[in-house]
């Protein structure tokens, strides 16, 4: 009898076989700028942890004594009995952070955009999303069962040009929802939201920002996109994000209206089937407000180091792309060549990931570094030298 699994080893073989397969490294100890990866001592320049809150006193002191004081689990889902004093502190404060009525937390990001898109739009609604849009965005509009229209990246004339076209559709459609990422994960781009914004007001349309990358980033005081613009909620209704990037911990979490959080907790199946965040992990995550409110220096000092790398692989030649932001690909091509890339800058130890496809296109292969504020001018100054090393024996510059 045939084997009804031989497919797996032998679709895991074409992925080794195209160099679009990933091969995991292990942390021994905490993600800090130089770090014990594989039993080797390398500078981290490939992680999300922007403003190096994973490390910071304040988030290892309040994790610890939420575990001493709430142990460390909730015991249940959050509608039940896995709601504690501690969520509902964090949905307050992050809700003043961000200057809404109302926020939620989810058990993470994908979780959030997974469980809240299929609620917000269904059968007789249209979904317009932004070609480059992350893949938890593009689940959880799969999930809707809402009609789709895609336009081109970050291209506010081509959506106008689809809103207009879903305005003259037979029969009318119920709902529609713009959804588009914040800052591009893969390409460190900024969506020009208050161009989008207008035109879902325009147009009657839900505005739905995954602002996962620009937390900790932009903004006062990193607020985020919504107020890197000085939007108004009128204008943009779900702002989604994460506690696991620039806030250090983990998590996923919406601000907007108080009517959008009631309504999204009663309806999103992955917000109440799953367990809550453990009590330090949430304690965590209020601290990290904190420390962004208080601590200023961190978002300046993670923008300073930004346009010092930027500038220096711009010198040198290589191809950043369009990055905006602290993410800043080095784009090579092939995806082959992209794992060579990387594994020379491991050998020099310099720890930064290939990116290859299907998260990026099949000629789009790069390296993707991220900045992070807890980086010395020294640490940015090794990890050009490294790039220039690499790139020059591979023949990338």
């Amino acid at each position: 009898m045939r084997d009804p699994t031989s497919f797996l080893a032998a679709e895991y073989q074409d992925l080794v076989a195209s160099a679009t397969d990933w091969k995991l490294h292990t942390l021994r100890g905490p993600s800090t700028p130089w770090c014990d990866v594989d039993g080797r001592k390398v500078l981290m320049f490939c992680s999300n942890n922007y403003l190096g809150l994973s490390n910071h006193p304040k988030l290892i002191e309040a994790a610890a004594a939420a575990a001493r004081s709430h142990g460390v689990g909730s015991g249940s889902v959050r509608p039940i009995a896995g709601t504690m004093d501690l969520h509902m502190e964090l949905e307050h404060r992050l809700a003043r952070f961000k200057r809404a009525e109302a926020s939620l937390v989810y058990q993470s990001g994908f979780a959030t955009n997974a469980g809240l898109i299929p609620q917000l739009v269904g059968e007789g609604d249209l979904v317009i999303s932004d070609e480059l849009n992350h893949g938890s965005i593009i689940d959880g509009v799969r999930l809707s069962r809402a009609e789709r229209a895609v336009y081109r990246h970050a291209d506010p004339a081509d959506l106008e040009r689809v809103l207009n076209e879903a305005e003259s559709h037979q029969p009318a459609y119920r709902r529609l929802l713009i959804i588009t990422d914040g800052v591009f994960s893969m390409d460190g781009d900024i969506a020009p939201l208050d161009r989008i914004a207008a035109l879902g007001h325009d147009h009657g349309a839900m505005v739905y920002v995954d602002d996962a990358h620009g937390e900790g980033v932009l903004g006062p005081e990193g607020r985020g996109i919504v107020a890197h613009f000085g939007l108004g909620r009128d204008r943009v209704h779900v702002e989604m994000g994460t506690f696991s990037k620039a806030f250090g911990v983990v998590g996923g979490h919406i601000s907007g209206s108080r009517d959008l959080v009631n309504f999204a907790f009663n309806k999103s199946r992955t917000w109440l089937l799953s367990g809550s965040h453990p009590p330090p992990v949430a304690a965590a995550c209020l601290a990290a407000i904190d420390v962004l409110e208080k601590e200023t220096e961190h978002v300046r000092r993670l923008w300073d180091l930004t346009r010092r790398f930027k500038k220096a692989l711009g010198d040198l030649g290589f191809n950043t792309g369009k990055s905006q932001t602290p993410i800043t690909p080095v784009i090579v091509g092939d995806s082959h060549r992209a794992k060579q890339l990387s594994d020379r800058l491991l050998e020099l130890g310099l720890f930064a990931l290939p990116i290859v496809y299907p998260m990026v296109a099949k000629d789009k292969a790069r390296i993707r570094t991220i900045m992070n504020a807890a980086l010395t001018d020294a640490d940015v100054d090794f990890a050009v030298a490294s790039f220039e090393k690499a790139g020059r024996e591979l023949h990338v510059i």
